[in-house]
């Protein structure tokens, strides 16, 4: 393998790793996000907040009174008249404490996306081609929480239950932030000394795309997974209702509604990209591991390969258990694990910045 071998900065300033823990933080806050919106679908909590009220939303009810009144709304809803008709107030307290966090949480994360950044720019610490792209955050996390109600809405006058459509794009919009967020923070942290660069460095990369391109795409089919509920069908694996391919799996016309709307063909999917990026990511390892690649690499790739491996019995047992809140959140958390090591490990194989690309042998 011809390596050429390019020198990089030992080392960034101080202050622009304030900026990077800033931005981790910021992620951070988003992966338990995307983990209580997982518990508030899963526990039917989503639609018992019928309004959205940025700033006055911001406290529950303080009142008998006010309790009253917005239990009175949720009655309102196809949710309650279809499903939980005769539910208590206290009952209604339960399910309205997960949204109350779910929305409570995100405005959090508006202002931790928003404050510090004020400060760092006063302060000159974000200068330069980063500036755009800092500030591009709070206006991304705007978007989802608007996102967020554009989906909540689906659910209030004629379904008992959001739209698939929505609840997919509000989750992967998320997992789009976050994956911007960390590569961004990866960007200033990074301080591998030797950057190496061949033929087959070259392949490791392109291969590195494609498996973050199927954890997307299985991240995708899961959340249409989830919002159609099919994870409460099938529940055998490795087959389902003893077939390879499940009975009508193609039923729905025209055919391309089979993937969005079929919940035989949205579980099937699913499955088949899960397996499809198992087996993909086991033979990047394997084919990496023993190579001279940077140490950018190496962890995040043994990384991926444990979480893909936890991922995996994660989803067959939150499958064959039907579904149980603890295990169906820690799939979900898990996904968003397996993209994150899926990004650091192509961001490890990523060329630096203003570096040309060297010939090769």
């Amino acid at each position: 393998m011809s390596i050429a071998v390019t020198a990089m900065p030992a080392r960034k300033a101080a202050t622009d790793r304030v900026v990077a823990y800033w931005l981790i933080a910021t992620a951070v806050m988003i992966l338990l996000m995307v983990v209580i919106g997982g518990v508030t679908r899963l526990t039917e909590s989503g639609l018992s907040i019928t309004e959205w009220k940025p700033l006055s939303g911001t406290l529950p009810p303080l009142s008998e009174a006010a309790w009253a009144d917005a239990f009175q709304k949720y009655q309102q809803i196809p949710e309650y008249r279809e499903i939980h008709r005769g539910m208590s107030l206290e009952e209604f307290k339960g399910i309205f404490f997960w949204e109350y966090l779910h929305r409570l949480w995100g405005r959090t994360i508006g202002l931790v996306a928003l404050l510090p950044l004020v400060v760092f720019l006063v302060q000159g610490r974000v200068k330069g081609a980063d500036v755009p792209k800092l500030i591009a955050v709070p206006f991304l996390v705007a978007l989802q929480g608007a996102l967020g109600w554009y989906m909540v809405e689906s659910g209030l006058a004629v379904r008992t239950s959001v739209s698939q459509y929505r609840l997919t794009a509000h989750l992967m919009l998320a997992v789009a932030i976050y994956g911007y967020i960390v590569w961004i923070a990866a960007d200033i942290l990074r301080r591998e000394p030797l950057w190496l660069e061949g033929h087959r460095v070259r392949k490791f990369r392109r291969a590195a795309r494609g498996i973050l391109a199927l954890v997307t795409l299985t991240m995708i089919a899961g959340g249409f997974t989830a919002g159609l509920k099919a994870g409460l069908t099938y529940n055998t694996f490795p087959l389902m209702d003893g077939r390879l391919v499940p009975a009508g799996y193609l039923q729905l016309d025209p055919w391309w509604r089979n993937l969005f709307e079929n919940i035989a063909t949205v579980q099937f999917d699913h499955r088949l990209l899960a397996t499809t990026s198992f087996c993909a990511i086991v033979a990047f390892w394997l084919a990496v591991r023993g190579q001279c690649v940077p140490r950018t690499v190496k962890a995040p790739l043994n990384a991926l390969m444990l979480v893909a491996c936890l991922q995996v019995a994660l989803g067959i047992s939150t499958l064959l258990f039907m579904v149980p809140v603890p295990l169906a959140a820690a799939h979900q958390a898990g996904a968003v694990l397996l993209f994150t090591c899926a990004l650091l490990t192509l961001h490890g194989l990523r060329e630096p910045r203003g570096k040309r690309k060297p010939a090769a042998n």
